[in-house]
């Protein structure tokens, strides 16, 4: 069993305040979600060249004043060689009252040989990559299990003992991958290659954030030359990101992607200092076209994420059930099989629970509403199965005469959608609930803003396992 999460020791930049405060979840407007993008301008259509029809097309053409072969070859749609190849030509040299031979359509075709087709060759990967010295093996463990669904958290470069213990539940609960050997066999055949490749779109821009590239910028970001003995250079540049203020989230009509970076690391599940590492030769701010190096998950698509029906009818005959395990994992089990492991954390300290709680409805695209009123002093009773014990501040005298929100989007705090929780055998959404997170990578050591939060990808992936009415069992 996973041991209890560490505590949370810093605040999601933007909220130092705003965790003190009440806050509850609205929904938003689908119009909100996503940028408009400009109209693109009208492209002219490509001029049409028309070649001569067979029966106006001479089979003799007499040299005048001023023709060149090149200028010939155009009148009726040949190249030059094709000219000189029919004439029996040495050179381009043609004199005035010389008569060319003009092939038909049907020979001019027979003289043009079919494209040929190249195959493209596959390189097998190497077993270690020699620009970030990652083990190809290792890392396409990672993505099987991500496939899976037994996910131990972003993919990096080098994976924490959470992933050895994931890919051990795994094998238990797999029996044609019971022994390294099945395991090995089975993830070469669903990932034979690790790496694919992704170009960012213009449609891709809807969920970044401005200013934007408009076009590709294939300048190099500087790399250090220095290098460790038997250690691979870093090659991830230094990015350095502003913070933003909490008056700047609130002035946001739509809280999305801040950089292509963090659009493509969660496209592709994995962590954005990774990406860049896969992708050091790229501008730092990549443009429409770009193409990235990236895991080959399947990849999270923000654009058909919240497609309905985001959860599925409840069968009788193959019921579903989950578990939060320690506050750190969510397993849900399908006809009693273990079907998806994905980790989670809490959004504050202090938070547990017992007993079982009941999966409701789901709220997409949710907003986050306050009043910056402050939480209670006093230990935070909900219902009788979920509880904060982590001392809160003293209630301020200070309201909002009317409500402030976080707007919509997959860098609000809860995420790109929140599923209501219950008391067991109840109705009523409690305050807290199962939601995604604005910050993937550090969702661990940052304290924000909700109840238990899974990354964006694996939130979406869960509301498709859990039916309304679904067990939510706590076990430690």
């Amino acid at each position: 069993m996973p041991g209890k999460p560490t505590a949370l020791k810093r605040i999601e930049p933007g909220l130092e305040n705003a965790v003190k405060w009440e806050w509850h979840v609205a929904p938003s407007d689908d119009k909100d979600w996503g940028f408009r993008l400009p109209e693109p301008a009208p492209t002219p259509p490509p001029p049409v060249t028309v070649l001569p029809q067979s029966e106006n097309r001479p089979t003799l053409y007499e040299v005048h004043h001023g023709d060149a072969l090149i200028l010939i070859g155009k009148k009726f749609g040949m190249t030059v060689s094709q000219i000189k190849a029919f004439n029996g030509l040495k050179d381009d040299k043609i004199r005035i009252g010389q008569m060319l031979k003009i092939p038909t359509l049907a020979e001019l075709r027979a003289m043009t040989p079919p494209a040929t087709k190249h195959k493209p060759t596959e390189t097998p990967e190497p077993k270690a990559s020699p620009e970030t010295g990652i083990d190809s093996d290792k890392l396409r463990l990672q993505i099987f299990l991500d496939r899976e669904q037994f996910s131990a958290g972003p993919i990096v470069g080098e994976p924490g003992p959470n992933f050895a213990r994931i890919l051990l539940l795994y094998q238990s609960t797999h029996e044609d991958a019971k022994n390294d050997a099945s395991l090995e066999a089975k993830a070469q055949a669903a990932v034979a290659n690790v790496f694919s490749h992704y170009k960012l779109k213009a449609e891709d821009f809807r969920f970044i954030a401005p200013p934007r590239a408009a076009t590709v910028d294939a300048k190099p970001t500087p790399v250090s030359a220095h290098k460790h003995p038997g250690k691979p250079a870093s090659r991830s540049p230094a990015v350095t990101v502003v913070p933003q203020t909490y008056d700047q989230l609130t002035s946001m009509s739509m809280l999305a992607y801040r950089t292509p970076w963090e659009f493509v690391a969660e496209r592709f599940h994995c962590q954005e200092s990774y990406l860049r590492t896969l992708n050091y030769k790229l501008a730092t701010t990549p443009g429409i076209g770009t193409e990235f190096r990236v895991p080959n998950v399947v990849p999270f698509e923000i654009e058909k994420a919240l497609d309905e029906p985001l959860q599925p009818q409840a069968d009788p005959k193959n019921p579903v059930t989950a578990a939060v395990i320690g506050l750190s994992q969510l397993n849900i089990y399908q006809g009693g099989a273990l079907v998806a492991v994905l980790p989670m954390s809490p959004a504050r300290p202090g938070l547990h629970g017992r007993n079982s709680w009941t999966i409701l409805d789901v709220i997409p695209r949710p907003r986050l509403a306050t009043l910056q009123k402050a939480r209670k002093e006093q230990t935070q009773k909900v219902g009788s199965s979920f509880a904060s014990t982590s001392p809160e501040p003293t209630a301020s005298t200070t309201v909002l005469p009317s409500e402030q929100y976080l707007a919509a989007g997959p860098r609000n705090p809860v995420g790109i959608l929140w599923i209501n929780l219950a008391k067991s055998n109840s109705t009523e959404p409690l305050p807290y609930g199962l939601h995604g997170t604005s910050i993937p990578d550090q969702m661990n050591v940052e304290e924000s803003i909700g109840g238990l939060r899974l990354t964006n990808w694996d939130i979406a992936r869960a509301v498709r396992h859990l039916p309304f009415g679904t067990p939510l069992e706590w076990k430690q």
